[in-house]
């Protein structure tokens, strides 16, 4: 049973380590989408078609399967664990604290709504709106790093059974603070340099 189970963490891991990457590269790429808004005719045409091209491909080709993978293969562990008495059942708390694995189902969840959501801005720049700035997309591509370091954490600590969700918490306030002033440092430095 145990390499049933090792078979498909793996396949969880690469799931979402692909997962993670095509949603780091689609929302750099609105960055440039959006950029490229500002530039001349021809220039900005060719461009534009050209990323949303890109998008497309990102988001089919590496994020839906990435993400089918990593579901996939979490829910069949789950099930493993459920189902067999020589497997761990995460869910009934056998192994740490029950709670840390309902929070992050409810991240995945949350993470899988931000990937859908992504579609839409991808048809939404197709059309031509313009629905965020360049700012306001880097500030959205450091939504997956969020949900990577909470996931991380809670994945790690909960099995462990030591996770204090209030230590938890204030890493998470931190760690977002963090990233806006050095979102914040870098567009003033862009704009220093124009």
């Amino acid at each position: 049973m145990y390499d049933t189970l090792f078979f498909f963490k793996a396949l969880h891991v690469v799931g979402f380590v692909a997962w993670f990457a095509g949603l780091f590269y689609l929302v750099r790429m609105f960055v440039y989408h959006e950029e490229a808004a500002d530039k001349a005719e021809p220039e900005r045409g060719i461009l534009q078609q050209q990323f949303n091209l890109m998008e497309w491909r990102v988001y089919r080709i590496i994020c839906n399967p990435a993400m089918m993978i990593t579901w996939g293969a979490g829910l069949i562990m789950l099930g493993l664990g459920i189902y067999s008495r020589s497997v761990p059942n995460y869910l009934a708390g056998e192994i740490g604290n029950a709670g840390w694995m309902h929070a992050k189902l409810l991240l995945l969840v949350l993470m899988t709504a931000y990937h859908l959501w992504t579609k839409r801005l991808i048809k939404r720049m197709e059309a031509g709106e313009r629905p965020f700035s360049s700012w306001q997309y880097r500030l959205l591509n450091e939504l997956p790093t969020l949900f990577l370091v909470t996931i991380s954490f809670i994945a790690v600590y909960g099995k462990a059974g030591r996770l204090n969700y209030a230590y938890l918490v204030g890493g998470i306030v931190l760690f977002v603070g963090l990233l806006f002033v050095g979102a914040r440092a870098y567009k003033r430095a862009r704009a220093r340099k124009k």
